[in-house]
């Protein structure tokens, strides 16, 4: 074999499971078509992701985080409101406690998790490469690249994202729906500070994030996350800035003073699916290859980081007791502790959608009344907000900020 493992796909999940796996001495070739002076490129991109603190445990252990210091922004408070109206949920940890999670610039994960694979002893790096043929069989798994090279493995990982052509080719059924909204991502800056504080407000046309990032030399800003109706997507996509900027003054109340100085933005559709099951013969899934839900609570990404957290510690003791990494003992062991966790947060997040998707001065009501009682029950906020950190469930040791 060439290596212990074959990852495809080196994004943000592919790449931190490359290094989670590397971090213990499993070897794993990382094939990615992306082109890194593109990646890499300077300037914000529109898209930042909160990464929780359990998933930022993992990274420090991994080494990752002190690539990353002082380049985020820590989410000590969540605000949750229906629209404008009366009535809020605060989730806000005590003075002692880790916060809810950091919010990164995707270029940034992007660039200390590149750098850092290129750097790991164990990662064999090649960019700009496509797998153009797959064999997973009872010896191993054999890929031919389109540079000519042929690898072999003992397992295959898809990290290739929503559309995997992997999952696809493994007869891997897929339940999949589309809602009717698009995201409309970016940042701009603000007259007053966010306080570190995420602020999540619920219309019926679909939620409005608003998440914290570092101060820059402009001033205060955040990122958005701006669900509206699949229809209205392409209008607002075209509106200039200051009309861009006057719709989500509106949208906030005008809470954090004057708007300005907005970044390219992004629109992308919103829809759900998860696979039937995230292995099969010599084959694992992690991230959204497994399972894409919607953004309302900003946990897509920090799923795939506990994919990689689980698969790695199966791996990593599987090979110290001398196991054949595509043993089906192993991979079904992945498959149990991952099944649960990924459909209930699936499925949650797709009611929450649904819930606050629902029209009406009735509904709202019902809704506000809800919040308030909610934001009245600490020991409910309490399991919220671990949900929140990623520490909820049967942690896997780098969730723990341990190695296995």
């Amino acid at each position: 074999m060439d290596t212990d493992v074959i990852i495809l796909g080196g994004g943000l999940v592919g790449a931190t499971l490359a290094l989670a796996l590397d971090a213990h001495g499993v070897g794993s070739i990382v094939v990615d078509p992306a082109d890194p002076a593109v990646m890499l490129a300077p300037g914000f991109d529109g898209r930042a992701s909160a990464i929780a603190s359990a998933s930022g445990r993992m990274l420090d252990a991994i080494g990752v985080g002190a690539r990353l210091a002082g380049q985020g922004c820590a989410i000590r408070h969540i605000r949750v409101s229906d629209g404008l109206a009366p009535g809020k949920l605060d989730f806000r940890p005590g003075e002692r406690d880790d916060p809810l999670g950091t919010m990164y610039e995707n270029k940034l994960l992007r660039r200390a998790l590149f750098e850092a694979a290129s750097a790991a002893t164990h990662v064999d790096l090649r960019m700009q490469t496509r797998a153009t043929q797959v064999v997973r069989g009872p010896a191993g798994v054999t890929a031919t690249l389109d540079s000519g090279a042929t690898v072999t493995a003992a397992l295959l990982v898809a990290a290739e994202g929503r559309h995997s052509p992997t999952r696809e080719a493994a007869g891997i059924p897929v339940a999949r729906w589309q809602y009717d909204h698009a995201a409309i991502v970016g940042a701009f800056h603000h007259e007053h500070s966010h306080e570190d504080i995420a602020f999540e407000i619920f219309y019926h046309s679909g939620p409005f994030a608003l998440l914290p990032l570092p101060d820059d030399e402009i001033g205060h800003r955040s990122a958005i996350v701006w669900s509206v109706r699949g229809a209205d997507g392409p209008a607002m996509m075209k509106l200039g800035d200051r009309a861009f900027l006057a719709e989500a003054s509106k949208r906030m109340g005008g809470f954090l003073g004057e708007l300005s100085a907005p970044s390219p933005r992004a629109s992308y559709p919103l829809g759900f699916h998860h696979a039937a099951r995230i292995t099969a013969e010599r084959l694992a899934l992690v991230g959204d290859a497994a399972h894409g839900i919607h953004p309302i609570a900003g946990q897509g990404l920090n799923l795939g980081l506990r994919d990689v957290a689980t698969l790695a510690e199966v791996l990593v003791e599987g090979k110290r007791l001398g196991l054949d990494l595509g043993d089906p003992a192993l991979l079904e062991r992945y498959q149990r502790w991952r099944g649960l966790d990924t459909l209930m947060v699936a499925a949650a997040t797709d009611t929450l959608t649904r819930l606050f998707g629902i029209p009406g001065k009735t509904a709202s009501a019902v809704r506000r009344f809800g919040i308030s009682a909610v934001d009245k029950l600490p020991p409910l906020k309490n399991r919220f907000m671990a949900e929140a950190r990623g520490e909820s469930g049967a942690l896997p040791k780098l969730l723990q900020g341990l190695l296995v």
